[in-house]
């Protein structure tokens, strides 16, 4: 097979254009990062998988998330142009993704929307997301940055010091042209439409999860009927990212989410982390993110869901205190 170096990847990763190339990439990028990421080759020779015989991307081994909290997850020994930070209290516990090139994030998630949505420049994005904008190292609060900065001659803006302002200039852009996105943590959301009175039935309303314990957790469906109520709106779309990615998947309603093409989402068996399970079937997902060329693309997260037969994938939970094998049931 090909030997490819870092340049190769991050030409090639946003050109994927099927199944197939994606498969030889994925691959190839496996074969780099076991040479070149110390952590990731100690883990594949643990579990004792032998890269040589790892010829289909079904037998590609997944570095369980948890390995983001306690070890610097990189290829090679280079300086990382920044670091992001998962949310928390303190920098023990958090995850810390070392990103060797922004460019690549930014690549990422800019042609990750367009995919999904269209071209950002027709866009107005008015983010809520309290609490998040005081953890300078957050991955969403750099990408949501940029994104406003890019369409701030629209309108775009950030109201989470004052979510009032937001109905404000919500009447102020309304007859602009423009696409609006509402975009905010869910307890946000869900606070805003308590106090605020708008009708956006043309705007996309879209979550990124959460209540961060300002608010009872509640099921996706239950959420998104208050928001659509709330908005006057037909539907809601979330955004699904982690600090241990730079690419995101969205679903534009009933959380049907889809993967831009230089990502897949893959379940594993619940009872053995290491077996795939089919379409249909509720497991763990693994998520195979492209962009990760200099990190690890090969992560088994901490959710549960569920693949459908057309790649697109739904989110059902959360595994209750994870252990490094993933093979922990979710809570009842």
């Amino acid at each position: 097979m090909e030997s490819l170096e870092v340049n190769d990847f991050k030409e090639k990763v946003f050109q994927i254009d099927s199944n197939e190339t994606f498969e030889q990439l994925a691959l190839q990028l496996f074969q780099f990062q076991y040479q070149q990421n110390a952590i990731y080759k100690t883990y594949v020779d643990g579990i004792k998988v032998d890269p040589a015989t790892v010829k289909s991307v079904e037998q590609i081994p997944y570095l369980p998330i948890e390995f983001f909290k306690s070890q610097k997850v990189i290829c090679g020994d280079g300086e990382a142009e920044t670091v992001f930070y998962s949310s928390g209290t303190g920098d023990e516990g958090r995850s810390a993704h070392h990103v060797m090139d922004l460019s690549i994030y930014e690549t990422s998630y800019r042609k990750g929307f367009e995919h999904a949505f269209g071209d950002i420049d027709g866009y107005c994005f008015m983010v809520l997301l309290p609490s998040y904008f005081d953890n300078e190292n957050s991955s969403l609060i750099y990408m949501m940055t940029d994104l406003i900065e890019m369409t701030h001659k629209n309108g775009s803006g950030a109201f989470d010091k004052d979510p009032s302002l937001l109905e404000k200039h919500l009447n102020s852009v309304l007859n602009s042209g423009k696409r609006m996105i509402i975009l905010g943590v869910s307890f946000a959301l869900l606070d805003f439409v308590e106090q605020a009175d708008v009708v956006m039935p043309g705007a996309i309303i879209m979550e990124t999860g959460g209540m961060k314990g300002r608010r009872k957790e509640m099921v996706r469906s239950e959420m998104h009927d208050i928001l659509k109520e709330g908005f006057k709106v037909r539907t809601v779309s979330s955004e699904y990212g982690m600090t241990e990615l730079l690419s995101q998947a969205y679903s534009k309603a009933n959380g049907i989410f889809k993967c831009p093409p230089w990502m897949k989402v893959f379940i594993r068996d619940t009872n053995d982390p290491f077996s795939l399970v089919g379409d249909g079937v509720n497991g763990g997902i693994n998520v195979i993110d492209l962009a990760n060329i200099n990190s690890c693309a090969f992560i088994a997260t901490q959710d549960l869901g569920k693949k459908n037969k057309n790649e697109s994938f739904e989110i059902l939970g959360r595994f209750d205190n994870s252990d490094i094998r993933g093979c922990n049931l979710m809570h009842p």
